[in-house]
């Protein structure tokens, strides 16, 4: 099968590109023939609120990528569409996250379809997104109107397309393991790199941060913790100072470490490997990449009963799941996963439950939408 995935990959920077270049390298070694089409401009600079759109660490997998799609562009749309209709693809998968791509991947979708041939497969991190605009129910329907099969990754996804298109054919796959980070590294070198003592109780939240991550939520959740160090790591989409004054205020600035930047591919190791749990606060989400992370590194999970969170970290075995916007019921949970040592019979079922999210199975399933 001639498969050509559409969506950010390396130098663009992110868990989109990462889930790209891992599908892609899946597609090969299931013998199809794999290209990958991403971004030569994938926000307008006033769109995005990050400090670069590119990678800054190493590329981990050598699957280059044609960045030929302007986001903002109609004519670039088009002229994309058309070749990709020459090259007459069995198969466009779509990775689809945001409805401000619905227009580009519509465009394009609508064109390369008129050799009669291609069919097009949406994956579905979002189709409501956490953060609502103006044209979001437009922008999706004019892609999803194009989608011959869609692939989701959660139940509220799951709901979503069902309440939306309840006639496309589909697949539900958990999101499937990050292994694009290399393997740990020992937790006392990690610590050492990136300042913190070997004796100290480590959990992390990680990741960009948006208001709907609940890092508020956590540094509330702080104060009702004692002998716990949070590591903040990851670029602020919202308002840093906000959240420094919020941890000033509550006077748990000596419980926080901040590293407020993007974490370069080569390095996030060093952040899972040094923590004992992940803490994933979260108020809304349809699923996380991050669990995906600690779930690659062997870390428990303490996570909110939101989206599909809770079906990826069964609670009381692999983690904790408490309810969302409830510090204090977080700061239970983590104290228990200490006080109690959870650490070593959490991480040996993790190491169980993280064999089911395969990219295997996400390959296999794209191949029997093919063949309906």
């Amino acid at each position: 099968m001639n498969v050509i995935i559409i969506g950010t990959a390396y130098p663009l920077r992110g868990g989109i590109a990462h889930y790209v270049a891992l599908l892609a390298k899946y597609f090969q070694k299931a013998k199809h023939h794999v290209e990958i089409i991403s971004f030569k401009r994938q926000y307008p600079k006033i769109l995005f609120p990050g400090k670069t759109q590119e990678e800054s660490g190493e590329e981990l997998f050598s699957i280059k990528a044609e960045m030929l799609i302007d986001s903002i562009n109609p004519f670039n749309w088009i002229s994309v569409g058309n070749e990709i209709r020459k090259r007459k693809p069995d198969l466009i998968v779509f990775k689809y996250w945001l409805p401000f791509f619905g227009p580009s991947y519509g465009t394009i979708a609508a064109i390369a379809k008129h050799n009669k041939h291609t069919k097009v497969l949406m994956i579905c991190d979002n189709i409501i997104p956490h953060e609502k605009r103006p044209g979001d129910s437009l922008f999706t329907k004019y892609i999803f109107h194009f989608a011959d099969s869609a692939i989701v990754q959660s139940d509220s996804v799951e709901n979503d397309l069902l309440t939306l298109f309840p006639k496309l054919p589909y697949r539900k796959i958990p999101h499937p393991v990050y292994e694009i980070f290399g393997e740990s590294i020992p937790q006392s070198e990690a610590r050492k790199k990136i300042g913190i003592t070997e004796t100290e109780n480590v959990i992390l939240f990680f990741g960009y941060v948006r208001a709907y991550k609940g890092l508020d939520v956590l540094l509330h959740t702080m104060k009702n913790v004692e002998n716990i160090t949070a590591l903040i790591v990851g670029e602020f989409y919202d308002n840093e100072k906000q959240y420094r004054s919020l941890a000033k205020e509550l006077n748990v600035e000596n419980k926080v470490r901040f590293f407020s930047e993007y974490i370069a591919n080569d390095e996030v190791k060093n952040y899972f490997s040094a923590c004992d749990a992940v803490v994933l606060p979260y108020k809304t989400a349809t699923q996380s990449g991050i669990a995906q992370i600690a779930f690659n590194f062997d870390k428990p999970v303490i996570t909110t009963n939101v989206g599909g969170l809770a079906e990826i970290v069964p609670d009381g075995k692999a983690g904790f799941v408490v309810e969302p916007n409830n510090p204090e019921q977080l700061a239970t949970a983590i104290s228990k996963f200490f006080s109690e040592n959870k650490k070593e019979e959490f991480t040996e079922q993790v190491k169980i439950e993280k064999k089911k999210y395969s990219w295997e199975n996400l390959v296999k399933a794209m191949e029997e939408l093919m063949v309906r």
